[in-house]
């Protein structure tokens, strides 16, 4: 280690809060210092590079340093980096509404901006919870979510999810949402398809819906995979009954397509598998192709005109954020959504996915691997003691964290969640890069589980 690095990380250490860190662990395992970045790869200051297999928290799609991106955020810098939206507008926010619109499954029409994922989710939350107040439905209060589901940590959001290590500290702060068991493929019996268990499982949803409607807002969930709660993921067919079920009952439907949008899933949008809209789309992550914090929310007509009347009949939805529509992170991702258009990077990428099916099928029969998992471009792979039960690892054992150190020490950035070992990798990764990739993780798990 050079001089420069060990000053940064002493002064890292003495004035940076890292974020879901036991700050304490940091004594034992430094930070990764970062000194630039271009495609898939991180350089450090000794000149070591890592392969970036979780595209930085599962923002980038285009790789580190696109230089379309780049030259995008470049000329808008010369006209206007950020204006207020409230009052004032700007062609980039004019054009990526248009954009996403387009592409967005019907009939999802208006555009609300936020700064990120979590504050769509907040944003998505308070315009159902209001629309029923304009509409004269005041009951309607409550949300319904799914078991081990993750939208967010700020307090909307975090109440929205039902992961414990994120939200049992903060319960008394929290909104009483009602939690229907997860169609999650992981848990169905031997035998049992996908399909049906999520068969299976939407009949709980169905009688939390039967029994509450008059008093639910909104359900709201992950489409297909969910993602912090260990990359698990569901039938597409789970998504269509619970819009069926409801438009029966008058209840909004919320699709958090956070993390799983612009192609993660396989197509652009997660939903778009089960044939179905939401009442409101959240996206973020990938919107700008990850390089500047930028959400939005996308919502019909119909919720639109239930705030739309004088000023005096006090139905605006008075939501803002400072940096609401940032026209830098709008250049941004109208660049994204170019390449998505031009390259034609969803069917490019299933040569991708094919190559991490083929890759992974080395764990099959591996006796500490439970199930190998894959939906598009993630990946994920669960670590037990037991495969036979199923039986995970202590988690005070954190073997998911040995994997993540013996993948930095031989040049890839993994970071497990728990004791799922996952890859979501910009779109740029080659096939021999996947296989770098999957032959590092391989051994760090040997190195984990012994």
């Amino acid at each position: 280690m050079n001089l420069h690095s060990s000053d940064l990380r002493q002064r890292d250490l003495a004035s940076v809060w890292h974020p879901c860190t036991q700050m304490k662990d940091l004594e034992r395992f430094p930070v990764l210092l970062v000194k630039s970045a271009k495609g898939v790869w991180l350089e450090d200051f000794e000149g070591k590079h890592y392969l970036d297999a979780i595209s930085s928290w599962w923002v980038n799609v285009f790789g580190h340093g696109n230089e379309r991106i780049n030259q995008a955020i470049r000329q808008q810098l010369d006209l206007v980096g950020h204006v207020l939206l409230a009052g004032c507008s700007h062609e980039p926010v004019i054009r990526l509404s248009e954009r996403l619109v387009e592409i967005a499954p019907e009939p999802l029409q208006k555009c609300f901006f936020a700064d990120n994922g979590s504050s769509a989710i907040e944003v998505a939350m308070k315009m159902s919870f209001h629309y029923w107040q304009n509409s004269g439905k005041r009951k309607k209060t409550r949300f319904v979510n799914l078991s081990n589901s993750y939208h967010g940590e700020t307090i909307g959001a975090l109440s929205a999810g039902d992961v414990p290590l994120f939200k049992q500290v903060y319960e008394p702060l929290l909104l009483d949402t009602i939690t229907a068991p997860s169609p999650d493929s992981y848990n169905r019996e031997p035998g049992e398809s996908a399909l049906e268990f999520a068969r299976r499982m939407f009949v709980y949803m169905d009688e939390i819906l039967q029994k509450h409607h008059e008093e639910v807002s909104a359900v709201i969930v992950e489409p297909l995979v969910q993602c912090a709660g260990g990359m698990r993921m569901y039938d597409p067919e789970y998504l269509g009954m619970l819009r069926k079920a409801c438009d029966l009952y008058g209840v909004h439907l919320i699709a958090d397509e956070i993390a799983v949008g612009f192609g993660r899933t396989g197509s652009m949008f997660a939903c778009e598998q089960a044939g179905i809209a939401p009442d409101f789309m959240c996206l973020s992550k990938a919107l700008t192709g990850g390089y500047l914090p930028l959400s939005v929310v996308l919502t019909t007509d119909q919720v639109y005109d239930a705030f739309y009347a004088e000023y005096t009949g006090m139905k605006a939805f008075l939501h803002s954020h400072s940096y609401t529509g940032n026209a830098l992170g709008c250049a941004a991702a109208l660049a994204t959504l170019d390449i998505f258009r031009e390259e034609n990077v969803i069917e490019s990428n299933k040569n991708l996915t094919v190559e991490f099916a083929r890759q992974t099928e080395r764990f099959a029969d591996h006796p500490n691997v439970a199930d190998v998992r894959q939906r598009g471009m993630i990946t994920a792979i669960e670590l037990v003691r037991d495969r036979a039960t199923n039986e995970p690892f202590p988690w005070q054992e954190r073997r998911g964290l040995r994997v993540q150190r013996y993948g930095l020490e031989h040049g890839v950035l993994l970071r497990p969640l728990g004791d799922v070992v996952y890859f979501m990798p910009p779109y740029v990764i080659t096939p021999e890069e996947i296989r770098m990739l999957v032959e590092v993780a391989e051994r760090g798990i040997e190195h984990a589980v012994r």
